[in-house]
């Protein structure tokens, strides 16, 4: 077993003249199924092809895109596992200082907008190979997007980069089809999960409007609303020139049969040799931790992971899962702890529609405003999971580190019970994102009422178990519909509970989400009815609301009560005075 080569030397060691596919990724190259390139290469050998790497090649050097040749197929580009503008860059536009995907976190291993770079570089050294781009960057630009960075609706990243055919979702049962449709010189359309440029309207689509109709706002609201209501089930169709982009509806979701055998795979575990021992941070963070299935069904408006992996829950086997824990404990680094076995929401493993629709569905979430009457919501499969799993050999701990829907928590009392006394270590990572409830329902997120009844749950058992044990929550700030009353509501809620919170995450508008939509637009997603957008200073003044504690945030807390007329709260959130002396309006 070896490392997919990444060089002329490594690729004759295999006796190799020629690669069949060539992946070019932005991010450095782990053979580990938590990285994108390293599960797609490894999925396509499985496929019985010659698949080799070239990860973060310098782009103003020729010799790093044809050193090892043109491929017998096709190139397969990626930015890695993040959108390259979002790994650039914070939400205040400022340039970030590091890459946890890049050897010793080193920034600047790959361009801005990444897949259509390097597939342009491409297409100048080999004008006529087949290019396939895919990833989270592809997947979340694949029709005319709102785009942050530039402040305006951009065209499909497949017109822009001009490769033959956009892979979105989990990609590997499009990209072993595309495989075989490319040897067998057959054409590419009509493959679920995918998009493409086409010189003919399929039969039977529906037409959004040519992308210089959607460039203002309201017109931009419309089409993507059109998008949500009928990406699913219907091939989507946009005019462009005298061709069209076509989109066809996501491919299905994984059977357990299929995703045990993608993660069965004989990865090496590992960062490639040639970064002698230098760290990969985002490798360092995962190395112990363990993806028990894809896909999501909460269906939050600023995430993008339903419009990604889908709704559908595709989870692995018990012994697939167990396999993989042991499989760790044969490292060199292993400790006896795995850090994590989850996903998107560690909870939904094993959860699924009662109605086996969820394919097709057209509700948002399954979760919210209440949670469906046809969705298995115990989560005995996954308590049992981890009750088996602490009992292998080797095992000290385990945790659970990929949070949890503390909804669904709340009806599994037994999940609940293990989860405070079994897998949390010293604290537990929530996400209620903020406390006031306009604000949750526009980012599509249980009431307070709920975050609050999980947290006396939590406490409740913790005091039980003689643990003293805190929650952690993840809060956003800045998000479509948050102004600063909100934001003071949020930040009394924080201290009157004495929750100091060193990192909340500002609101960043990534493509194709709904909350973007909101932002860009200034429109509710439901009603279409005109709402707040906070930007710039506020969303610096809502921060620092919660963030009191901190020295630095002082004058900002100070400007914020002072624009909301209550100075009244001063003492309370940076004087002695104790809480009872705190006057509310």
């Amino acid at each position: 077993m070896s490392f997919l080569p990444t060089s002329k030397k490594e690729m004759q060691e295999l006796g190799w003249n020629q690669a069949d596919i060539i992946l070019i990724s932005g991010d450095a190259y782990v053979d580990h199924p938590s990285f994108a390139a390293a599960i797609i290469g490894r999925y396509l050998e499985s496929c019985g092809y010659k698949v080799a790497i070239i990860p973060q090649p310098d782009i103003n050097l020729k010799e790093d895109f044809t050193k090892l040749g043109e491929p017998r197929l096709f190139f397969g580009v990626t930015s890695g596992n993040m959108d390259s503008m979002v790994n650039h860059y914070t939400a205040q536009n400022r340039i970030r200082t590091d890459d946890a995907y890049s050897p010793e976190g080193k920034a600047g291993l790959r361009p801005n907008r990444a897949v259509m770079i390097y597939t342009q570089k491409l297409k100048t050294y080999f004008k006529k190979t087949p290019i396939v781009i895919g990833g989270i960057e592809s997947s979340l630009r694949r029709i005319p997007h709102y785009d942050y960075w530039t402040n305006s609706v951009k065209n499909s990243v497949l017109i822009d980069c001009k490769a033959d055919i956009l892979v979105y979702g989990s990609g590997e049962n499009q990209i072993k089809e595309i495989a075989q449709r490319i040897e067998n010189k057959q054409s590419l359309e009509n493959i679920k999960g995918t998009v493409i440029i086409s010189n003919t309207k399929p039969d039977q689509s529906v037409d959004l409007p040519e992308f210089k109709l959607v460039k203002e706002k309201h017109d931009y609201f419309q089409m993507m609303k059109k998008f949500y209501d009928n990406y699913q089930n219907n091939t989507l169709v946009i005019p462009h020139l005298n061709r069209f982009l076509v989109h066809y509806p996501p491919t299905s979701p994984l059977t357990t049969e299929e995703i045990d055998k993608i993660y069965g795979l004989k990865f090496m575990g590992e960062p490639h040799p040639f970064y002698k021992n230098k760290k990969i941070p985002a490798f360092e963070q995962i190395k112990e931790s363990i993806t028990a299935h894809r896909g999501c069904f909460g269906g939050c408006n600023f995430c993008a992971i339903g419009l990604h992996q889908g709704k559908s829950i595709q989870s692995r086997s018990e012994q697939s899962i167990l396999d993989e824990i042991n499989t760790i404990s044969s490292k060199k680094y292993f400790e006896g702890i795995i850090s994590d076995i989850g996903g998107p929401s560690a909870n939904m493993y094993g959860l699924y529609c009662k109605l086996h629709i969820s394919e097709t569905c057209k509700k948002q979430s399954c979760l919210y405003p209440e949670i469906c009457s046809q969705l298995e919501t115990s989560q005995k499969a996954y308590t049992d999971l981890l009750q088996k799993a602490k009992k292998q050999a080797k095992i000290k701990k385990i945790f659970v580190s990929s949070g949890v829907r503390f909804d669904l928590a709340l009806r599994d009392n037994r999940f609940s019970k293990d989860l405070v006394k079994y897998y949390t270590g010293g604290h537990l990572k929530l996400a209620p994102e903020h406390v006031n409830d306009k604000v949750l329902h526009l980012m599509y997120k249980p009431n307070k009422k709920v975050y609050d009844e999980f947290c006396k749950l939590f406490s409740s058992i913790s005091e039980e178990n003689g643990k003293k044990q805190y929650i952690l929550p993840y809060i956003i700030v800045g998000h479509p519909g948050t102004d600063l009353e909100s934001a003071l509501e949020l930040a009394i809620y924080l201290k009157d509970n004495n929750l100091k919170i060193k990192q909340i995450q500002e609101f960043t508008p990534t493509p194709m989400s709904k909350s973007t939509l909101m932002y860009y637009s200034e429109l509710d997603f439901e009603t279409g009815k005109k709402i707040y957008v906070p930007k710039g200073r506020e969303i610096r003044l809502q921060k620092a609301l919660s963030q009191w504690f901190m020295p630095e945030n002082k004058k900002y807390v100070y400007e914020a009560l002072k624009e909301l007329n209550r100075l009244d709260l001063l003492d309370y959130f940076l004087g002695e005075k104790k809480e009872s002396q705190r006057r509310r309006k």
